[in-house]
């Protein structure tokens, strides 16, 4: 995926045009540099890797249209307004899976190329800890917003604290609705899944889907029984297995499914790494992937890309997600614009593979 910084080009020039007050829009379209770059310089971060020479054009671009360095603010009590140029992320878990890593990347992209920068802070789902952040995060006066999210899909209660501050929830939702909240597209996501694989003339489906309490799996459950209902197939509950997402599972939910008298010529799994565990189950059997038996994945993990043959599988969109939701919450938290509450769908697209092929026999649709 292409993650361009949005370079500004364009001719030299003084302030803004509707005299409005000097942004880092307009350094960087002076200096011709990434509004990333203007931020990092002027925010004196640490570590960029940005050469003394083009440090110095965005210092003499912000003297120019007289925007105020951090270094040259006077004293709180007669100095303007500090800019609210930072996005919060508030998250319960960040290290013990990709996927919140992915959408702090889409979000901390889109705020970048808008000139602003993002604080992270994982909560571990502790409430002290978590009133600690928001604390901290309140008294910031640089802080423009906050993106609230989690680790898995789940409706939350969204602390009292920020209905003080613009918020966009971020994999998660609350009821009644509050805010503004972004959420992957999951029955669209197993409706795709599936439909790729009765396209391809399989009739026997099977299903290792995941924790079936989790928002996800009922929703990916969902998706797959309406392709099954818009393909004119039965559901068959016996061709379904709850999981757990790891690949252990996968493996023994993929041998009690291929064991049966009539077993499944295609598997839908409910992530990649059950996708893995399914395959090895396959290869034990003495089935070959495709030709024997079509495998599905659902995320599009990295490790989707290196498995033998390359893995079929669904975009979880995190990182379009964290853009949407960065996109938003600049809106409502820079340009003032008013957002209803509402929940907003993300679907991700289909990656085919070498996992899934047409069934022998089976006309092509």
């Amino acid at each position: 995926m292409a993650r361009g910084n949005g370079r500004n080009s364009g001719k030299e020039g003084g302030g803004r045009q509707d005299g409005g007050r000097p942004t880092m829009t307009d350094i960087a379209r002076i200096a011709g540099v990434s509004q990333s770059s203007v931020s990092l310089v002027l925010n004196e971060m640490s570590g960029s890797r940005i050469s003394p020479e083009t440090q110095q054009k965005v210092r003499e671009a912000a003297h120019k249209i007289g925007y105020k360095l951090p270094a040259t603010r006077g004293p709180v009590a007669t100095a303007p307004a500090v800019e609210k140029d930072t996005i919060a992320f508030i998250v319960d878990e960040i290290s013990t899976s990709p996927h919140p890593v992915v959408s702090l990347d889409g979000i901390r992209d889109h705020a970048f190329e808008q000139g602003l920068l993002v604080s992270a802070h994982a909560t571990r789902s502790n409430p002290d800890l978590e009133r600690a952040v928001l604390r901290s995060v309140l008294r910031d006066p640089s802080i423009a917003g906050v993106i609230y999210a989690t680790i898995f899909t789940r409706k939350v209660s969204v602390p009292p604290e920020l209905k003080t501050i613009p918020t966009v929830l971020l994999n998660c939702y609350c009821e009644p609705r509050q805010h503004v909240a972004i959420v992957p597209g999951e029955v669209a996501g197993g409706f795709a899944a599936t439909a790729h694989l009765t396209a391809l003339g399989h009739k026997r489906i099977g299903f290792i889907n995941g924790e079936p309490w989790m928002d996800a799996a009922m929703d990916r459950l969902k998706g797959y029984k309406q392709a099954l209902a818009t393909a004119d197939i039965a559901f068959d509950e016996s061709l379904v297995r709850d999981g757990d997402w790891l690949p252990l599972r996968g493996y023994e939910a993929g041998l009690d499914l291929l064991s049966m008298d009539n077993p499944p010529t295609a598997i839908f799994c409910g992530n990649d790494l059950m996708a893995i565990g399914m395959m090895e189950a396959a290869q034990e059997k003495g089935l070959r992937v495709p030709q024997d038996l079509s495998v599905m994945g659902y995320d599009d993990q990295e490790l989707a890309r290196y498995t033998h043959p390359p893995l079929s599988t669904l975009v979880l969109p995190n990182y379009e997600m964290g853009q949407k939701a960065a996109e938003l919450l600049i809106d409502m938290a820079i340009h003032g614009k008013h957002m209803r509450p509402m929940t907003i769908k993300v679907d991700g697209p289909l990656v085919v593979r070498e996992t899934t092929a047409q069934l022998a026999g089976a006309k092509k649709r």
